[in-house]
């Protein structure tokens, strides 16, 4: 996870019911249960990260993302967090929708693929390799990358509406030319 988990945590309210769909170690649920009192599950797809989740005292469900959420009924969490999931599912429409209808509020963050350092690579004739995107592109998890416009445009496709917006680079909220200057873009959406 390279967004920090100070920042994602500031937009959960006290208290919430979470559900993390990628939650890798479950580093994020562990946190928001410590210092904010939230309850919640996590949901992981590799075996090792859940193992490490559960060591954790987090509450883990292994399953594919890409089946949907139909286990969940609408409404059921107070917020849904993806945090540089996006980039791994490949049906992503379907998947901000379900985190729309399983939750009040849907938290997303992925890696910038505007990022203007990430632009100056690309002009050198090579894809990046940032601390964001750690991968050279022969063996990177990520089926495709993003960039914080698109999001946008992605989001009202969906018909999702954004309640807040804005991009991240070294650990601080970046709210002037976002697309350009963060490496991490992140949105606050709901249900139209």
């Amino acid at each position: 996870m390279t967004t920090p988990l100070s920042v994602i945590a500031d937009l959960v309210p006290h208290g919430s019911r979470v559900l993390d769909l990628g939650c890798g170690d479950g580093r994020m649920l562990a946190h928001l249960r410590d210092t904010r009192g939230c309850t919640g599950l996590g949901v992981e797809i590799s075996p090792e990260k859940l193992i490490a989740a559960a060591e954790k005292g987090v509450d883990v469900l292994q399953f594919d993302l890409e089946q949907g959420l139909s286990m969940f009924g609408d409404g059921s969490f107070d917020v849904v967090l993806q945090i540089d999931t996006l980039p791994n599912i490949r049906h992503t429409e379907n998947a901000l929708r379900e985190t729309a209808r399983v939750g009040r509020l849907g938290i997303l963050s992925f890696a910038n693929f505007a990022h203007w350092s990430i632009r100056l690579q690309i002009l050198t004739g090579r894809l990046p390799v940032t601390p964001e995107l750690p991968y050279e592109w022969y063996n990177t998890p990520n089926l495709r990358v993003a960039t914080y416009a698109d999001f946008e445009r992605l989001a009202a496709h969906c018909g999702l509406r954004v309640i807040d917006a804005f991009g991240i680079r070294n650990g601080r909220r970046i709210t002037f030319a976002p697309g350009l200057l963060a490496t991490e873009a992140v949105f606050c959406v709901q249900g139209a």
